[in-house]
């Protein structure tokens, strides 16, 4: 059965487990040191990373990112949609 807990360690980080399961895991965990070591620091990294602000995406990263893709050899073109006056027009059918 501790198989079917440390499947759910993630999710018990992220408090999206149910009350019930939760409570369950917890009386697990005071049955397996490892398993209430690792739920506890899971958790407390979660609510870390959760109260940090998010980042920001500015001109400059993307910039950097592209430059970066551009480096490791990725070849990246943007396409841009054909403007519909290169589009062939049908006669109308009727």
């Amino acid at each position: 059965m501790n198989d079917f807990y440390r499947k759910l360690v993630d999710q018990y980080a992220g408090s999206e487990l149910p009350e019930e399961l939760e409570q369950e895991m917890e009386g697990a965990a005071m049955a397996d040191p490892e398993l209430a070591g690792d739920m506890f620091t899971l958790r407390k990294t979660v609510e870390l990373l959760q109260g940090l602000p998010a980042p920001e995406f500015t001109n400059e990263s993307f910039y950097r990112i592209l430059m970066r893709m551009h480096a490791a050899g990725v070849n990246v073109e943007t396409q841009t949609p054909e403007p519909t006056h290169y589009q062939y027009q049908l006669p109308m059918q009727g």
